[in-house]
């Protein structure tokens, strides 16, 4: 529907606000403005919270956003606020509470939720239909019934909404005791498990299955330090069960959100940049704890889809790929048979169907709903290994391979053609910081040199562009950084220049995670008191009705849990005592809530096991381009070794003297013999130099942690 008007989110830069920006909604952004208006016209606030890769928000701003009706009851009633909550995450985590509390346990987006005029929440939900449905109260209804209700009972109201604030702020209460012994780790892990699925692996749960990355992280150290054979299973099911299924994108590369199904044969189609960094990861750390080769081209698929389609002319990442083309979910994904034979030809078809599920009636049954295509559909999944298919099609496995290979490259240029699904094009700090992490640690273990470019470009890029007075901007867009980064964007873009650090051995990452270590401990770490901590936003952002400290892992890890890492990790390079004693009081205040629910605390007990475990300190030193030194380096990240830090230094290089004295790893370091050499230490105390791969494999392996 065309509108001759536009609302005040024609001034935004997020895609996903703009897409409102014609509705005859009067929405505003979030701010001064919008919340003064509220309380000089004593009109309730309708808090509207979504994101541009979300289907049901677009099904709800077409059946409700749209229409002149609804329109004109949020106008006339209501102030309407639209936000993005990958550029606000403070508001999204305090109102998706308030939504949780509501609805007893239902979260989600779209999230739909009424305020006071002081921001203070008095009714919530998620999607709602137009009409009522089926029981379900619609929009309208619950429209007219809070107006009603505000008028008649407007300040017993506010009393309410003040008293669910209370229960908000208590609920992220830190549950202070002292540091969780290592056993707890153990105990939480076993708690895990027991919820694993043993057949399709991850974790069993009536439907949505999303990639259990810090779980299988978490696994994968245990495993380290036990052996238990069921440990390594689950993270191997898991893995390749994942890679073979629908939530896998076997043409383009990348990770969609979560699977609809126990097999993950239907994913929810939309590609996260954040879902690409913590996958890409977790299956680095499977190949290197398995030596699994479908793992290592898993990882690659995931990095070369991430630099082919999300990584921006000036080097920063993209946010989201949508879930919809076409006002359709998923219909840039599926094929049905007759398309594949028309692309293929019948005998490469029929190895390629026969390969990967494509049937005539289709393997997604998916009825009924106006929001996806009807008719056959096939979402490309793999139920059988190479070798079995090759064995009933009569051919070798190599030759299977090759033919598949060239099959998969003239589906993706077929596909290429279709209109792709929306791109949300903002740039965020935080998930920028994750994806460079993951790339340099691709890097290094895949021995390629264009993920590390990739990442230093972005790192460049966020600097560069994404800071102003030493402080980082959240979001930017079209040339323009904005909004006040929160504790995430410091935490993963610390580790992520840590990352950089250790694969380049250039000092001025280094520099600059230091620098932000000591801006996030200015402005977020809590000074006042025995709590400590960090709180998600800074001590100069603006009021809200309260400020977090979060440590639970969810979609993405907590700011909390990765600066433990990042805390240690410096520690180890700078020689700064500081640091350690921060993790500790990190570690101290959420003990109590890991130990009560290691469900959403997995990287924070990572964190933990890191303190207790303690690091290997490497120090590499020789010329960075010789084929000594990339055999030691080699040598290390063919291993599996969760807790370590990597100094480089090469003679050569000109600051040399300055690097020595900046990292007291690399303090009084020569080569050996005036070859490439590599020292293994714990606390600075070091074995004995070594220029031998094996050797050093060795010194690795019987390291006592």
């Amino acid at each position: 529907m065309e509108h001759k008007h536009t609302n005040q989110l024609i001034h935004e830069t997020s895609p996903y606000l703009l897409q409102h920006a014609d509705n005859p909604v009067a929405w505003h952004a979030w701010g001064s403005e919008a919340l003064r208006l509220a309380k000089e016209q004593h009109k309730p606030i309708f808090l509207s919270i979504g994101y541009a890769a979300c289907h049901w928000c677009h099904v709800m701003e077409h059946e409700s956003f749209e229409d002149e009706e609804v329109a004109q009851l949020l106008n006339d009633h209501f102030i309407s606020i639209k936000v993005d909550r990958e550029e606000r995450p403070d508001l999204d985590e305090i109102y998706m509470n308030a939504t949780i509390l509501y609805t007893r346990g239902h979260g989600g987006w779209p999230m739909s939720v009424w305020l006071t005029p002081e921001g203070k929440p008095f009714y919530a939900g998620t999607y709602f239909p137009p009409e009522d449905y089926y029981g379900r109260p619609g929009f309208k209804t619950v429209l007219r019934r809070l107006i009603e209700l505000w008028n008649e009972r407007g300040a017993e109201i506010a009393q309410d909404a003040s008293k669910i604030t209370e229960i908000l702020r208590q609920m992220h209460r830190p549950m202070k005791t002292d540091i969780l012994p290592r056993e707890a780790v153990s105990m939480a892990v076993w708690q895990m498990a027991q919820s694993f699925d043993t057949k399709y692996g991850g974790v069993a749960s009536g439907s949505n299955k999303f990639p259990p990355c810090m779980s299988l992280e978490l696994f994968l150290r245990e495993y380290r330090r036990n052996r238990n054979p069921e440990l390594r299973a689950a993270v191997e099911l898991t893995l390749e069960k994942m890679a073979r299924g629908g939530i896998y994108d076997h043409l383009g590369g990348g990770f969609h959100r979560y699977s609809t199904d126990p097999q993950w044969l239907v994913p929810h189609f939309e590609k996260m940049l954040y879902d690409q960094a913590l996958v890409s990861a977790i299956y680095l750390d499977g190949y290197q704890a398995t030596g699994r080769k479908d793992f290592e081209e898993t990882a690659r698929g995931i990095f070369d889809y991430v630099l082919r389609r999300l990584q921006s002319a000036e080097g920063g990442f993209y946010s989201t790929e949508d879930a919809d083309s076409e006002g359709m979910e998923g219909k840039f994904y599926i094929w049905t048979l007759k398309e594949v034979k028309q692309v293929l030809g019948e005998g490469d078809a029929r190895l390629f169907a026969a390969y990967y599920d494509v049937t005539e009636q289709g393997n997604w049954n998916h009825a009924g709903d106006a929001h996806v295509p009807s008719g056959p559909k096939n979402i490309l999944r793999i139920l059988r290994s190479p070798e079995e298919i090759a064995k009933q099609l009569s051919m070798e496995a190599s030759e299977l391979e090759k033919r598949l290979a060239a099959a998969r490259q003239q589906l993706f240029t077929t596909r290429e053609k279709r209109p792709k699904p929306g791109l949300d094009d903002k740039i965020l700090t935080a998930w920028n910081g994750l994806m460079i992490s993951s790339l340099t640690k691709g890097s290094a273990v895949l021995h390629e040199s264009k993920y590390q470019e990739a990442a230093a470009r972005a790192a460049r890029f966020l600097l560069d562009r994404m800071q102003k007075d030493g402080r980082l901007w959240r979001s930017y867009r079209n040339g323009k950084a904005h909004l006040m980064a929160y504790l995430d964007d410091y935490a993963f873009f610390i580790d992520g220049l840590i990352g950089l650090y250790e694969v380049s051995g250039e000092l001025q990452w280094l520099d600059e995670a230091e620098r932000l270590m000591e801006t996030a401990i200015q402005y977020y770490w809590d000074g006042i008191g025995d709590d400590s901590g960090f709180f998600f936003t800074a001590s100069d952002h603006e009021d809200l009705i309260l400020r977090s400290k979060l440590i639970a892992d969810n979609a993405v890890p907590s700011g909390n849990s990765v600066m433990i890492a990042n805390l240690l990790r410096l520690e180890q390079l700078l020689g700064r005592r500081d640091f350690h004693e921060k993790a500790g009081a990190i570690l101290s205040l959420f003990s109590g809530n890991a130990a009560q629910s290691p469900f959403g605390h997995e990287r924070f007990l990572c964190g933990l096991e890191a303190w207790h475990e303690g690091f290997a300190e490497i120090a590499v030193i020789g010329p960075f381009g010789s084929l000594g030194t990339q055999q030691l380096l080699a040598t290390v990240e063919k291993l599996y070794l969760p807790n370590k830090v990597i100094a480089l230094l090469d003679p050569a290089r000109a600051e040399t003297a300055r690097i020595a004295a900046r990292v007291p790893l690399l303090a009084k370091k020569q080569m050996l013999d005036g070859k490439p050499t590599a020292y293994v230490c714990r606390d600075y105390a070091c074995q004995h130099p070594t220029n031998n791969p094996a050797v050093l494999r060795q010194q690795l392996e019987h390291f006592s942690n």
